[in-house]
């Protein structure tokens, strides 16, 4: 019997017992579907964490005061004293391996601007901040270290900002009431869009540090004169990132004066760390993943593999009769075996419809981008294919090792 005969039988013999054919599709069609959104929801997922990484910057480490002692009693993060600028200056000019390095401090103000007003967080920065931080000035100009040594009232504001105070036209030169003093805007940046956390990143008005401070009083600790909540700085490329915080938690413990032994009163973190820790988390999701889609498989092949035995026992007859007339053992198995194969391959086929339709309804209603890999298709509809091999093998070779003279006298 050709091939293209063997699967004409084939489709008349599943079409013959459609609900019970369907029904043996089932959880091949779960299986694979599951595998594509699954996956495909993993894939978006990753790829919006890294696109977020990207915003920050794959290098920065991230500086902060840590907890304190009070009598025996420890405070909470961010109770230790604070960063200085001597530190953000000893850190630029004694740790090796760094491209920028960059005080902050923060508070949210309102903004005025012909009338309009709108709430808003203002970030007060040195100049290597926008370096550091990977923000891409997109008109004008950000402002310089002698201006803001001088706390010159200047601002590079966000896409937002544009967009609610200006209407989208240039503010480039205008002067916006910051805290009720006023600032000239000197540039804009590059819209970054929302964070993993539904912040708006784009909401913002960058100015020189000390204005922040002296201005708006933004991050004042008395009494250090010159507070910093946080420190970023940029590795350079091609650094190893370990020795260089090794470096910096050295030179902070000497500046800090902590006793050598004492645990440190401030935090140095990396993003680098998070991506380490992040891969993992996914290498373990992923496993998961691959063995909830193969128990799902397995249990869609015993189906195949029972709907296949039930129709060796159905047509037990036609296999002795056909045995009688000449047909080779090698053909019958063939004829099962292609059933078996269609049978997966048809769940397979509307399993990846499912699958393709289940993650596009999914990055809809969830606003997300979402990647359906070429691959990730390949692998599930080559693992259908496998389960109509593996799970049709034996009723197929039970049905060809039937005795010809036993089959015809079956009841």
């Amino acid at each position: 019997m050709t091939l293209w005969a063997s699967i004409r039988v084939a489709l008349t013999a599943l079409r013959v017992n459609a609900l019970r054919s369907a029904l043996a599709m089932l959880g091949i069609i779960i299986g694979v579907a599951s595998v594509i959104v699954l996956v495909s929801i993993s894939e978006g997922t990753k790829r919006a964490v890294e696109d977020q990484i990207a915003s920050f910057g794959a290098n920065l480490l991230i500086i902060r005061p840590g907890s304190s002692m009070f009598g025996g009693r420890r405070g909470g993060a961010g109770s230790a004293p604070p960063m200085t600028d001597g530190d953000v200056l000893a850190i630029r000019n004694e740790v090796a391996g760094l491209s920028s390095v960059s005080g902050e401090v923060r508070t949210a103000t309102s903004i005025v601007f012909a009338g309009a007003n709108w709430q808003t967080s203002i970030y007060g920065v040195n100049t290597d901040y926008f370096d550091a931080r990977s923000w891409i000035i997109d008109e004008g100009r950000a402002f310089s270290p002698a201006e803001d040594n001088a706390s010159r009232r200047l601002a590079v504001v966000g896409q937002t900002i544009v967009a609610e105070l200006f209407d989208g036209a240039s503010p480039i030169g205008q002067v916006i009431r910051v805290g009720g003093q006023p600032f000239e805007v000197i540039g804009t940046v590059e819209a970054k869009g929302e964070s993993n956390f539904g912040t708006d990143q784009d909401d913002i008005v960058f100015v020189p540090l000390n204005a922040a401070r002296s201005r708006l009083g933004a991050g004042q600790r008395p009494p250090t004169p010159d507070p910093v909540n946080t420190i970023y700085a940029d590795v350079s490329a091609g650094e190893d990132i370990g020795r260089v915080i090794a470096d910096i938690q050295d030179l902070l413990r000497i500046r800090r004066d902590i006793a050598p032994g004492a645990s440190d009163d401030f935090n140095v973190s990396s993003l680098a760390e998070f991506i380490r820790a992040r891969n993992e988390t996914e290498n373990q999701l992923g496993l998961l993943l691959a063995v909830g889609a193969g128990i799902v498989l397995l249990v869609g092949g015993i189906g195949i593999m029972n709907i296949m035995l039930v129709s060796v026992t159905e047509r037990t007859r036609e296999i002795g009769l056909r045995l009688a007339v000449g047909a080779r053992r090698r053909d019958i198995r063939n004829q099962f075996l292609i059933e078996s194969i269609v049978l997966c391959m048809i769940g397979g086929a509307l399993g990846l419809a499912a699958g393709i339709g289940g993650t596009a309804l999914y990055a809809n209603v969830g606003q997300l981008e979402i990647v359906v890999s070429p691959l990730i298709v390949a692998i599930a509809v080559g693992a259908s294919l496998f389960v109509g091999v593996f799970f049709g093998l034996y009723p197929a070779q039970r049905a060809a090792s039937l005795n010809p003279i036993d089959a015809l006298r079956f009841e």
